[in-house]
């Protein structure tokens, strides 16, 4: 146990979040079990450390203890034995990371929860897992959030060390341009927007390293680990499944040829669904549906998760429309219903609010009253035309 706390005080005094994440604010630290979900790289670790430095400080007197199941040290001790003997020594915290990774480790959860009522467990996961549907023993007593990768307000934050504040949509459609006069005299959003859609979204960007490379190892880490893994899939089909990605990525976004990949791949067209669900889940790639309609029918339209992702697959081929489309889509997907609108280029949020993605310099255009149209290419916008990068202010 000792050895734990030397390496939790370490961690602590050597984590210094660039930025506060807004989801800190949205949890209801409250509850027992906590769990935090996000894809491979968006920082769930910093998260839990970054927790653990506001809430207890540098000298917790061990009453909260991060712990990361990677550590060989679990492999012969379960979660629950290592609680109690946490729990009985006055701990009432316990930080777990990549909690995946121990073999039943939703059964010892449970066990957690009902032996040990003072004790709070936060956990992290992958993206992939679904934690109330597939672990039915969890069922009302976890709370689930998710942790997204950097917004484009988040990144000007750091680009600039300025604080700007998140809006809702509704705010965002009714008083647009009230609100980009408060950015505008702080910020040149434009000046930024292409260094965000280009490595913004992944907080690795920080680091001294070619972020390229950092992300492709990290989009193979999410296919090799979060898919086969938790997914239960076998290693021959790795191949497989990293070729529909990449094929599906070339396409840009547009409605998928399920037979035309089933044949590219050799596998039936269920299979190409099943691993285009996988791919969804574990955030490398969004899936758009119509109104009223849901997997395991044909999406309307299958697109990159985000703008980073798509100039790590193959950058000297990303179209600027679909680069937008894709900010667009990730940007209001992390809290509200995205739909395949009517249009080409255009979507439905919501069920409710009608969106079309378009460039500021196109004049010949014919815009109607009920459609949004959310323009790149400019920095301000009027009545009904909002500039793109705004709603990157969503979170």
């Amino acid at each position: 146990m000792d050895a734990f706390f030397r390496t939790h005080t370490y961690l602590i005094e050597h984590t210094n979040a660039s930025v506060h994440r807004l989801l800190m604010n949205e949890i209801d630290w409250n509850d027992r079990l906590i769990g935090i979900k996000g894809t491979r790289g968006v920082g769930k670790t910093t998260f839990l450390l970054q927790y653990a430095k506001e809430k207890f400080g540098m000298n917790s007197d061990r009453k909260c203890l991060y712990i990361n199941m990677n550590n060989f040290y679990f492999q012969g001790r379960g979660i629950d034995d290592f609680a109690g003997e946490f729990y009985e020594k006055g701990g009432r915290v316990l930080l777990i990371d990549q909690v995946f990774k121990q073999p039943n480790w939703s059964y010892e959860l449970r066990r957690c929860y009902e032996l040990y009522p003072d004790l709070k467990i936060i956990f992290t996961g992958s993206s992939v897992m679904r934690l109330k549907e597939e672990n039915p023993e969890l069922n009302g007593i976890v709370k689930s959030y998710n942790l997204s990768g950097f917004s484009f307000r988040e990144y000007l934050t750091l680009q600039t060390g300025k604080y700007f504040d998140a809006y809702t949509l509704e705010e965002i459609i009714e008083n647009h341009e009230q609100i980009a006069k408060h950015i505008l005299p702080e910020v040149s959003p434009l000046h930024h927007f292409t260094g965000y859609l280009h490595h913004g979204y992944y907080p690795f960007f920080l680091e001294q390293r070619n972020f390229s490379e950092n992300l492709l190892k990290t989009m193979n880490m999410m296919t090799e680990v979060d898919i086969l893994l938790i997914k239960q899939i076998e290693l021959k089909y790795l191949a497989k499944i990293k070729k529909l990605f990449y094929l599906l990525a070339l396409e840009g976004p547009k409605a998928p040829n399920i037979s035309n990949l089933a044949n590219e791949i050799n596998t039936s067209r269920a299979t190409v669904m099943n691993y285009i669900k996988y791919l969804a889940d574990s955030r490398l790639m969004n899936i758009i549906y119509p109104i009223g309609q849901e997997f395991p029918k044909k999406p309307a339209k299958v697109m990159m998760n985000n703008s980073n992702l798509m100039y790590a697959i193959y950058p000297i081929q990303v179209e600027q429309q679909d680069l937008m489309e894709t900010f667009f889509v990730n940007a209001l997907r992390q809290k509200h219903l995205v739909n395949e609108g009517s249009k080409p280029n255009s979507y439905i949020i919501d069920e409710k609010y009608k969106f079309r993605i378009c460039d500021a310099e196109n004049t010949k255009m014919r815009l109607n009253a009920e459609t949004i149209y959310a323009r790149y290419n400019t920095e301000i916008g009027r009545d009904n035309k909002i500039p793109l990068w705004l709603f990157g202010f969503l979170y």
